[in-house]
């Protein structure tokens, strides 16, 4: 077992990662920050939402419209690169593997979603140790909190966004009332600080 604080930044791919995690009210936050992303970036952004499965599905082209760099929905064993937005699909959970790759998981729902946000977080603090960010959404349970959680203990950095600015306040409210989070971010920031991440 990895000690807290200590780093697993040996990839051989050096990827830095941020994964996003957000419930009811998250999506309006997405269409707010993605335009900002900077198409260079060093960092991969994944976006792990709570939503229903539709064999229809449009979301992936949504937030593609509003996007400079690629939104690509993760399949199984898909490749992560960097400076490119990647989107859990619906009714699976997204696992990090430790050869740059992601994988899906059907195994069962935790605090009741699937994909849930506390594997993405766990999965990527064992990966990517203080090479990763976990940035909690609005929503209204408290999935993503003990990942959140994790991802410190592995040396990485915890952020929510405000909850004055949550259409759901109850998820990032949760983080703030049992973490040490190092950002409290507006919508209005987000993108500016993950694209500020390069000059670290």
């Amino acid at each position: 077992m990895k000690k807290s604080g200590e780093s697993i930044s040996g990839m051989s791919n050096g990827t830095k990662v941020v994964v996003i995690g957000g419930s009811a009210g998250s999506i309006h936050v997405l269409i707010e920050v993605l335009p900002y992303l900077e198409p260079d970036s060093l960092w991969t952004v994944v976006i792990v939402l709570h939503r229903k499965a539709h064999p229809e599905s449009t979301l992936g082209m949504l937030l593609n419209a509003y996007c400079k760099v690629p939104v690509l929905e993760v399949v199984d064993k898909m490749p992560l690169e960097k400076g490119k937005v990647y989107l859990a699909p619906a009714d699976y959970h997204l696992l990090f593997e430790k050869d740059g790759c992601m994988s899906l998981d059907v195994s069962e729902k935790v605090n009741f979603s699937r994909p849930s946000i506390d594997v993405a977080f766990y999965s990527a603090a064992q990966v990517f140790g203080d090479n990763a960010i976990g940035l909690l959404l609005s929503g209204a349970n408290s999935d993503g909190v003990e990942g959140l959680a994790h991802i410190a203990q592995y040396g990485g950095t915890i952020c929510v966004q405000d909850p004055a600015t949550a259409e759901v306040d109850f998820m990032p409210r949760q983080a703030l009332n049992k973490l040490k989070v190092e950002h409290v971010l507006a919508p209005k920031d987000i993108a500016h600080y993950i694209n500020k991440l390069n000059d670290k």
